[in-house]
């Protein structure tokens, strides 16, 4: 059993595809999630108690992929294999189950980053948090707003909720020009709100409601970019 709207794809302009993950998105996976590490590893997630390099490999200073070569990258992008599958697994069974919308982004037809809409409360309280990354080598071209911007319109249109919720280190610059070019609201900060990086992190808290958009956030922002229509 599972839900109506899933599995869902997305289409958007300048090449972006929202879809779900797939097996054979692993080695694409390891292999921009290695080479962007420095750039990724400071946002992610961490379980307490849990060593803090993520990803490294031991004896390895945190964040440092200079000269990882032969084995050690191997290693490394074996390991990031393996995250995928189990997160995959994850997440696949969250979206049958109606309480995530989670999507690979792919752009020009290639594996780029993920946008995941989880924690999804149904009834009285109607609302979703979304969570995104891409990879650095296509940042700075407006792509993340967008796939954000069209996960969002899911949300309210497709599965009929009242509120999206983002969530973002006051630090990541980066992450909180993506809320402010779609006209999320800022609500306060939410002290100690996430395990980040080794410690408890302090997020800014960002929310849009479904009447607020009427037609839609992802239109409004390709309007706005000059891109055409949806």
């Amino acid at each position: 059993m599972g839900v109506p709207w899933w599995p869902m794809r997305l289409t958007g302009p300048q090449g972006v595809i929202l879809r779900p993950l797939k097996r054979a998105d692993a080695e694409k996976f390891a292999e921009v999630r290695v080479a962007n590490r420095d750039w990724l590893q400071p946002w992610d997630a961490t379980l307490p108690g849990v060593d803090v390099r993520g990803g490294a490999l031991a004896g390895e200073a945190p964040g440092s992929d200079e000269g990882r070569c032969g084995p050690e990258l191997e290693a490394a992008l074996r390991k990031e294999r393996a995250a995928f599958h189990s997160m995959r697994r994850a997440l696949q069974s969250q979206a049958r189950r109606g309480v995530a919308l989670p999507f690979a982004l792919e752009v020009d037809g290639s594996f780029h980053g993920q946008v995941t809409a989880s924690s999804v409360q149904w009834g009285s309280i109607s609302s979703v948090q979304i969570g995104y990354w891409i990879d650095s080598r296509l940042a700075g071209r407006g792509l993340m707003p967008l796939a954000v911007a069209m996960t969002a319109d899911a949300c309210f249109f497709d599965l009929g909720l009242h509120r999206v919720e983002i969530n973002i280190r006051p630090e990541n610059s980066k992450s909180l020009r993506v809320v402010e070019k779609l006209g999320f609201r800022f609500e306060g900060v939410r002290r100690g709100y996430m395990h980040i990086a080794g410690n408890w992190a302090d997020h800014r808290s960002y929310a849009l409601l479904a009447d607020e958009v009427p037609t839609g956030l992802a239109n409004a922002y390709i309007r706005d970019r000059g891109w055409g229509e949806r």
